[in-house]
């Protein structure tokens, strides 16, 4: 099943429009052309319905919120919803400050969104309306723990039953959820919450999956998690064999991200159903 996901990326390059962080857009372009699909960032709001039109998933990123492009992601997200697009929400920073706050909720209710993706403290805020994000990071009061791990489990199945969307959460433990069925996955490595965008990126990775199988979100999105977090190990592997720091480790996450294949991502997931 995850197999085919990887396949159908390679298969098809799927084209993703993405209205999203300008710290982390080179990357995120990078990351999609790396897994097989292709970029395009537009945010005028005089284009983003056309460019939208043209592609087969949207990502929609409050990194660096902007009052100009606000309407921008409305327009291109309600256009691709009507299209039956994926369209993927990374809540950057929401609970930082009112203005990405009102906008994650604003957006929430305007635009039909197939996934959203964000750290607990993202997610936390989305689901009660307040939250402790620090900055653009997870508060660590709100990690993910094999303590707390069924708690979280319940409260990110019932948070997509109530949006529509499948929920995915990452950390140390990632989880991915709809409202019945939850995936949770542990790959990854702390290094990656080192470098700037591996978020970013990862959001855009999902992107790109759903829109190579759009009838299978919860799978393409937990193929996703998988990817970028095994990319992550590899990478480290080879950084310590070049004695690199973490500029050579964010080059090498989008290498082996262009080198993953079917057979690397079986052997090297670490995922659970439940």
């Amino acid at each position: 099943m995850f197999k085919d996901i990887l396949e159908s990326v390679a298969a098809k390059t799927p084209l993703v429009h993405s209205i999203t962080n300008y710290v982390t857009v080179n990357d995120c372009a990078n990351i999609l052309l790396a897994c097989g699909a292709a970029p395009i960032m537009a945010d005028d709001e005089n284009e983003v319905e056309e460019i939208t039109s043209l592609c087969n998933a949207l990502v929609i990123n409050i990194g660096t919120l902007n009052v100009r492009t606000i309407d921008s992601m409305i327009k291109a997200g309600k256009r691709a919803a009507l299209l039956a697009h994926p369209v993927v929400l990374d809540p950057v920073g929401a609970g930082a400050s009112k203005l990405r706050t009102d906008t994650a909720f604003r957006l929430l209710k305007e635009i039909k969104f197939s996934v959203i993706r964000g750290n607990i403290s993202e997610i936390k805020t989305i689901a009660q309306g307040t939250g402790s994000t620090k900055g653009v990071e997870a508060d660590v009061s709100d990690a993910i723990t094999e303590g707390n791990l069924e708690t979280a489990l319940a409260f990110i199945k019932n948070l997509s039953a109530r949006t529509g969307a499948i929920i995915a959460v990452t950390g140390a433990i990632d989880i991915v959820a709809d409202s019945r069925k939850a995936y949770v996955i542990r790959n990854g490595h702390p290094l990656m919450s080192k470098i700037t965008g591996s978020g970013c990126m990862l959001t855009e990775v999902v992107a790109a999956y759903c829109a190579a199988d759009p009838d299978s979100l919860l799978e393409a999105t937990a193929a996703a998690v998988c990817a970028m977090g095994l990319c992550g190990e590899l990478a480290y592997g080879k950084l310590l064999e070049v004695g690199g720091g973490t500029s050579t480790y964010r080059t090498l996450l989008i290498d082996f991200m262009s080198k993953l294949n079917s057979e690397m991502l079986s052997e090297g997931m670490k995922i659970e159903s439940r």
